[in-house]
């Protein structure tokens, strides 16, 4: 066909030498991507259609997620220019000089159309792979991109050499003294690499988990760990991207075995005022012994006081001498009782009411105990509801909750001051 066209030109068209022969190459080279496109949407469409059902056929899912990454569209791709690269010696025969530079054309998009299919290929393991429960929060996108990036290195230096014609082994003699400048290049990739093995290693992050990491402002759920970074999705909706070497390099929070655990820790403490603190009157006993949580308690506890005040002939015409209740310990008890009687709190993990050092604005109380319900807006009004419960409780026990006073505070001290 080539001489038939090149006879054509020169003799029916009369068109000189040089001209018929470019005119020639490109008709050429037209055909050539007719052909080839032409094949293509053909192993495209039918070859499309035939592996769907295929697919629906089978019980697995994998060939269904190498449709989906466009693998066997990438494989079209390649056999066509595989198959155009074996017909070029033929139709461009006697152009030698064309041929030459059509093969390095063709080669080199071989190169890139290989570096496609393989990547449809991880894509679908990695898909795959999170189907499974052992791979559903392992950071696969790690290794995926360290696997493309030298993939893209070996197909970027198979380039040059197909490009310049220079032979390989000549390259990476180059590339080797190059190897420190590559290296501070790809330093955030590397540490990225090194970093997501230990983590997949130590399994100190997976998918999903919440993490909590105030050196970047993160707070919520991880989306996505890739080589460069980890991306957490805040509980405000907005994304932080933190440096995946960071997680190895820096101290977080990680909440998952709190999920995983029997319970949410609760610990917040309320200040009471040391001014409101003072021992108990037989009177004021009697009256915590209508309190139910608390009436068998106050009950034995004032014996037992009664018992060795008694025994030891304590004068209890003061009521420091000797042993005595006081309502900051009533009250103590009685949170203690309130805790375990609760249904929402975990009987089997720990829980307790204490007190803290004294500060300058009262003493700490402080409640320890742990949720059995874990999901965030049910833990927050499960605490919510026991101090609501706890604050109305403290005027019970003739106990003040300090707090700084206000502008109508200090209004209504000058009010009565001028009063008076």
């Amino acid at each position: 066909m080539n001489r038939f066209f090149y006879n054509f030109l020169r003799d029916k068209l009369d068109v000189n030498h040089n001209l018929a022969t470019y005119f020639n190459v490109f008709f050429n080279l037209l055909t050539i991507a007719i052909l080839g496109y032409l094949i293509f949407k053909i192993l495209r469409y039918y070859g499309s259609k035939f592996l769907k059902k295929l697919a629906n056929k089978t019980k697995t899912e994998f060939d269904n997620i190498l449709i989906k990454n466009s693998f066997f569209l990438n494989l079209a791709r390649v056999l066509v220019l595989i198959i155009t690269y074996g017909s070029l010696a033929f139709i461009l025969i006697d152009f030698p000089h064309f041929l030459e530079y059509a093969k390095r054309f063709v080669n080199l998009l071989i190169v890139l159309s290989f570096v496609s299919l393989v990547k449809s290929i991880l894509q679908s393991i990695k898909d795959f792979l999170r189907t499974l429960p052992a791979f559903k929060d392992k950071p696969l996108e790690s290794y995926v991109q360290i696997f493309m990036i030298l993939l893209w290195i070996i197909a970027f230096v198979v380039s040059f050499s197909i490009v310049t014609g220079k032979p390989l082994l000549r390259f990476f003699t180059a590339l080797g003294a190059f190897s420190a400048v590559l290296l501070l290049i790809f330093k955030d990739t590397i540490l990225g690499f090194v970093a997501s093995i230990q983590i997949s290693v130590y399994d100190t992050v997976r998918l999903q988990d919440w993490i909590t990491m105030e050196k970047f402002g993160a707070d919520g759920n991880v989306i996505e760990i890739n080589l460069t970074s980890v991306i957490v999705k805040n509980f405000d909706n907005t994304i932080t991207s933190i440096p995946t070497y960071s997680l190895i390099s820096d101290s977080f929070k990680n909440w998952r075995a709190m999920n995983h655990s029997g319970g949410r820790r609760i610990k917040r403490a309320i200040q009471i005022k040391i001014n409101s603190i003072h021992f108990l009157s037989d009177h004021e006993i009697e009256h915590f012994k209508k309190i139910e949580l608390i009436k068998d308690y106050v009950t034995e506890k004032s014996d037992e006081v009664h018992l060795y005040n008694t025994s030891n002939n304590i004068d209890k015409s003061l009521l420091i001498n000797g042993r005595n209740l006081t309502n900051f310990g009533m009250f103590r008890k009685y949170i203690d009782m309130y805790l375990k009687n609760h249904p929402k709190i975990n009987q089997d993990l720990l829980f307790m009411s204490r007190q803290l050092s004294p500060t300058s604005n009262g003493v700490p109380l402080e409640i320890y105990a742990f949720s059995s319900e874990k999901e965030w807006i049910v833990y927050e009004r499960i605490m919510a509801d026991i101090f609501d419960h706890i604050f109305a409780s403290v005027s019970f026990f003739d106990l003040e909750v300090y707090e700084n006073p206000s502008s109508l505070d200090i209004t209504n001290l000058k009010t009565n001051t001028d009063e008076k």
